[in-house]
């Protein structure tokens, strides 16, 4: 009979001490971007039990007063209405739901990840004239590559940033979709191969922040997590210099041995990159030979290769009232059935522009 309270005595004092080492850093960032975020969830949750408290209390006192063995209870069957419970009942959650939609809608457009920030913190305006730090991050499997274009060098697992100065990460994949996440700096961005995404963030708080995959991306998803550090200008000087004392570059056929599947990989540091690596990651051309997807999308945009490129290209004539400029479409198509390529529409072919 004694056991069963001993053994939750002892799950008790479990929970407590797993609990006793959470850090919570969701709700304490060091970051003003998450500290924003963090206040519009306390805010939102707020609001909310403004409306769910009272009706929890109230379902509770209900199921109390009005219990079976309660005699004193009025009991009125033909009760059907009451204008002031109807006013209560409908004010009160339409008032918190404007009130939400009114914080929803100002958040989404001031924490908007794309938009460049106008403060370092509280109170504290970004100075007129200060850079953000670019730092381009690539999701790979099942690692994280960090490029600094400004500084020159690149990192496997580790980036650093000066203390409240703004960030501007611009984020791809090499291959599924991934999530760019530090709990302690901002909210999480997803990473999408062919893609850019670009958040803007500053950390306010020197120290070392885990950073991680947000989605699930394949076996090594658990190992991928990477270091943050927020140091003083000096010592980001100082961790670009380490950095660049390793001496290794990191070409394009090193970026491509570096993008095969490996877990748990160990803190790597480039001395210098290739020009436009980056560039060549997102756009999807990092081996010799192949087309850029950007240079492609050109090609499409004015009609693509061929004797549909060649031939069937027509320009449009300029708005008479809106004044738009003429604009290049496909005038005609080639099938299999029509191999030369000039019977296939009714429109007739054009000679090239």
């Amino acid at each position: 009979m004694t056991l069963l309270p001993t053994l939750r005595r002892i799950g008790a004092a479990c929970a407590v001490a797993v609990l006793a080492g959470c850090s919570a850093v969701t709700m304490s960032p060091s970051g003003d971007v998450a500290a924003q975020q963090r206040d519009l969830i306390v805010a939102s949750t707020v609001l909310m039990l403004l409306i769910i408290v009272p009706v929890i209390a109230l379902t509770l006192f209900f199921a109390w007063k009005y219990r079976q063995a309660n005699k004193e209870a009025t009991y009125e069957p033909d009760w059907d209405h009451s204008t002031h419970l109807e006013l209560v009942i409908w004010a009160a959650p339409l008032l918190i739901i404007i009130a939400l939609g009114a914080l929803t809608w100002i958040s989404t457009h001031t924490l908007d990840p794309y938009r460049p920030l106008d403060r370092i913190a509280v109170g504290r305006d970004v100075p007129e004239g200060t850079k953000p730090l670019v730092v381009e991050v690539v999701a790979l499997d099942w690692k994280w590559l960090f490029l600094y274009p400004e500084q020159g060098i690149a990192t496997v697992n580790e980036m650093a940033a000066p203390v409240d100065r703004p960030i501007q990460f611009k984020i791809t994949a090499s291959t599924v979709m991934n999530s760019f996440f530090i709990p302690a700096l901002a909210g999480q961005i997803y990473a999408m191969p062919g893609m850019e995404t670009k958040l803007h963030a500053v950390i306010n708080a020197p120290g070392e922040y885990e950073g991680f995959s947000a989605n699930y991306s394949g076996a090594g998803f658990s190992g991928m997590r990477f270091r943050f550090r927020g140091v003083d200008q000096a010592g980001f000087d100082r961790w670009v210099q380490q950095a660049k004392a390793d001496g290794k570059t990191l070409g394009r056929d090193g970026y491509l041995e570096l993008e095969k599947p490996s877990e748990r990989e160990p803190v790597r540091r480039y001395a210098s990159v290739a020009p436009g690596l980056y560039d060549a990651i997102l756009n999807r051309c990092v081996e010799d030979g192949r087309m850029c997807m950007k240079d492609m999308m050109a090609i499409d945009a004015q009609g693509g290769l061929g004797q549909p490129g060649s031939y069937n290209l027509s320009r449009s004539a300029p708005g008479a009232t809106t004044g738009r400029r003429a604009s290049t479409f496909v005038a005609a198509m080639c099938t299999p059935s029509d191999p030369a390529g000039l019977g296939a529409s009714t429109a007739t072919p054009v000679q090239p522009l």
